[in-house]
């Protein structure tokens, strides 16, 4: 059964009336967190596509990079944004129901974080509606601001630095670099991300997290040995 059959029996489930931010509160493990977490993610970028007023065919393109989507498929996930575009709800209900929905898992939260950063920089523009955006649902994720500094540092060519990417600062010691750069690597294995929920449609967002990550860590440790 494909992730977006489950999602169709998700929201078939849904009462009359009842809003997305319903489900959040009834996918809390196995395997429906996996459906929750795309789910969350369709929700929050047809949130996001307000912020900048529109939804371009280069964001499209992107949440496909980030999901693979089957012709068959595309009915049922069109639904998902549309209805999350027309619900009343607020972006902040459901940026805090999301957070509940998986609980004190930071890591999950920032995989999910990572897939709309992705949709936002499709367009080759960050715009300061998105940036305030994704700050505050963020915030609303009770999200470290350092993490999210480096996640901006990774997808914002203007906010590029390899000390954010890694979550490290320039004063820190080598060896100590090393081990936040060891931790990032193994906290982006498919297996562990698919642990966490991260459906595994979407985990091949880790590739660019590798090339990332280990980008900034050549950067760093050619800077400290010269």
């Amino acid at each position: 059964m494909s992730i977006w059959t489950r999602i169709t029996q998700a929201l078939a489930a849904l009462t009359s009336g009842e809003g997305l931010s319903v489900l959040f509160d009834r996918m809390r493990t196995p395997p429906e967190r996996s459906v929750g977490f795309t789910i969350a993610v369709i929700a929050l970028s047809a949130k996001m596509a307000k912020a900048d007023g529109l939804v371009t065919r280069d964001e499209v393109t992107a949440f496909r990079e980030v999901f693979r989507i089957a012709p068959e498929d595309e009915k049922d996930a069109a639904r998902v944004f549309n209805l999350a575009r027309q619900d009343v709800a607020g972006f902040e209900d459901y940026a805090s129901r999301i957070r509940a929905m998986f609980n004190a898992d930071t890591s999950t939260l920032c995989d999910l974080m990572e897939g709309l950063f992705h949709i936002a920089m499709a367009d080759g523009r960050y715009h300061p509606a998105e940036d305030a955006f994704l700050e505050r649902v963020a915030e609303l994720f009770g999200m470290p601001e350092t993490r999210f500094r480096a996640l901006r540092a990774r997808f914002v060519p203007d906010a590029a630095d390899p000390w954010a990417v890694l979550g490290v600062t320039p004063d820190m010691e080598l060896p100590e670099i090393r081990k936040h750069w060891r931790q990032l690597v193994r906290d982006s294995h498919p297996d562990v991300m698919m642990a966490r929920g991260v459906p595994e449609e979407a985990v091949k967002m880790a590739e660019r997290r590798m090339a990332d990550i280990n980008r900034a860590w050549e950067e760093i440790s050619a800077r400290q040995a010269a």
